[in-house]
């Protein structure tokens, strides 16, 4: 979404866990929102232009030594402004409350009383469950707020001041463990701040092409399509945008799932039109990746190999560019986490060392065209609706970019690919058959190649491999759980497994959250 025709709501960041979680939330409001350092100053957050401004909790005591602070000048520019447990603190002492250690810490599920619902909380009953986590408590409110909650430890839970645009709770209204907390933080835009709900899907592709054209031109553009929603709906957008000046670039290294290459192939290209070069290079990944065991030179040789076999593809596409039509722009599908956790957000003008590609050279020089920059990954997903891409690929997991090299335990052949294919195929049929494709973030299916499980079948003792389901729940991959998926399901999935893929005889279910396991296994 261009910030030039939507006025954020900034979230400022006070070390807080849930900083991202607070932006989806404003997001999920239809209200466009960016996340900015506490250290940022007034001046800088207003020449942004904020619709609003949010601000987040923290670990921080707001009197304790170092504990970051806001600036008191947002607080007289006339901004609408919402506090969230420390902001909601360091807001109420930032304009002359009063806040300290009650000796009553809160934390997790806590009973509010709303005494006066107002309009920061209207709808809320006498008493509403939410999410608390602090130590310190607000003992009185600044002149001209008015008391709207309390709680056993908390004098002060919430307040507003109407006549500032002000309010602000002293619980966690992002997580799901307050019930009524989107409705509180719908309150804020709508009511306090009233900010209009237009921020869509379809507006984000009409100011993304705006954007893209004058930023191209008539320059050519090359992407590279992995298969995977974030570089397809990226793609489809600059399609949208500027047509047959981008050129896309498939490498086929043979270590896709089954049917997914030729889903970009065929569905891919009949969805958007778009200007296809495939590169087979399957041979050339197996040699490279001959006998190799360690997951890490896996990885390296899998993003070595991706280099050259890209290089290769840009050269022709460059060489077969007609006179005056320079390939100048390279387009990636960066989402807004990445920029977040980068700690970038305003802009970034060749490519260099940019990850998102395979890890391209310093010396493929081009300038980015990053449409999915503010982005997050559900939004991406409904983006890729709206532009009419396959179901199938709109709603494909999150899968790694060295693929399934990297779910075979050993060395990877075409043997073991072709068995670790069909395993997954199964899997995620079954999933799908049980309606569970958008409540797993993604189950990869691990292909356990140097381990062998003795085993009965056909009344014979059997030496097959076991292969480990997966699943997993999250938001955006920083944390997550393992689905408990029904065992019905999983049983399914298991007895097809060992009745349709001949070399398994075992399957067994990984049930380790992240952390303190990460989501693949190499």
């Amino acid at each position: 979404m261009s910030p030039t025709q939507h006025r954020p709501v900034l979230v400022v960041d006070f070390g807080a866990q849930y900083a991202q979680l607070i932006a989806r939330r404003v997001r999920e409001a239809n209200v466009y929102s960016e996340i900015v350092p506490h250290s940022m100053s007034a001046a800088d957050m207003l020449a942004k232009d904020p619709a609003g401004v949010i601000l987040s909790g923290g670990p921080s005591s707001v009197y304790a030594d170092g504990a970051p602070s806001i600036d008191p000048a947002l607080f007289e520019a006339g901004v609408p402004v919402m506090g969230i447990c420390y902001g909601f603190q360091a807001m109420a002492q930032a304009m002359g409350g009063t806040v300290a250690q009650t000796g009553l810490r809160e934390y997790g599920r806590t009973q509010a009383t709303v005494s006066e619902p107002g309009t920061a909380l209207a709808g809320s009953p006498g008493v509403q469950e939410v999410w608390m986590s602090h130590g310190d408590s607000v003992q009185s409110a600044p002149e001209g707020f008015t008391v709207l909650a309390t709680t056993e430890g908390a004098p002060v839970a919430a307040f507003e001041n109407l006549e500032a645009r002000m309010c602000g709770v002293q619980w966690h209204p992002e997580v799901k463990h307050s019930p009524l907390g989107q409705a509180a933080i719908e309150n804020f835009l709508y009511n306090v701040a009233g900010i209009q709900p237009d921020w869509t899907s379809a507006n984000v592709i009409d100011e993304q092409v705006e954007r893209i054209r004058a930023q191209v031109g008539s320059a050519r553009v090359i992407c590279g399509l992995s298969g995977g929603v974030d570089s397809a709906v990226a793609a489809a957008i600059v399609q949208k945008a500027v047509g047959d000046q981008l050129t896309c670039v498939f490498v086929d290294h043979g270590l896709l799932r089954e049917g997914e290459a030729e889903q970009v192939e065929r569905d891919y290209v009949a969805a958007t039109g778009v200007r296809l070069v495939v590169a087979d290079e399957r041979e050339r990944f197996l040699e490279a990746l001959d006998g190799v065991t360690d997951p890490e030179t896996k990885r390296k040789i899998i993003g070595r190999e991706f280099i050259r076999a890209f290089e290769a593809a840009e050269r022709d596409i460059v060489a077969a560019a007609p006179e005056g039509e320079p390939v100048r722009f390279l387009v990636q599908g960066t989402l807004y986490p990445d920029v977040v956790e980068s700690g970038g957000g305003e802009g970034a003008a060749n490519i260099k060392s940019h990850h998102n590609v395979g890890g391209l050279p310093e010396d493929l020089e081009f300038e980015l065209v990053e449409p999915l920059r503010t982005l997050f990954k559900d939004e991406v997903r409904a983006v890729g609706a709206e532009l009419g891409l396959p179901e199938d690929m709109v709603w494909r997991q999150p899968f790694p970019g060295p693929g399934l090299g990297i779910r075979i335990i050993g060395a990877v052949t075409e043997e073991r690919l072709e068995i670790l294919r069909r395993a997954d195929a199964i899997a995620r049929d079954e999933l799908t058959k049980a309606g569970l494709d958008r409540d797993i973030w993604q189950c990869p299916v691990v292909l356990l190649a140097d381990v062998r499980s003795v085993g009965v079948q056909g009344d014979g003792r059997t030496y097959g491999h076991p292969v480990v389901l997966r699943p997993v729940s999250s938001e955006d991959a920083m944390t997550a759980d393992w689905t408990r998926v029904p065992y019905e399901t999983l049983a399914h999935i298991s007895n097809r497994i060992t009745n349709e893929v001949a070399e398994v005889n075992r399957v067994v279910l990984d049930v380790t959250s992240k952390p303190p396991g990460t989501i693949e296994w190499e």
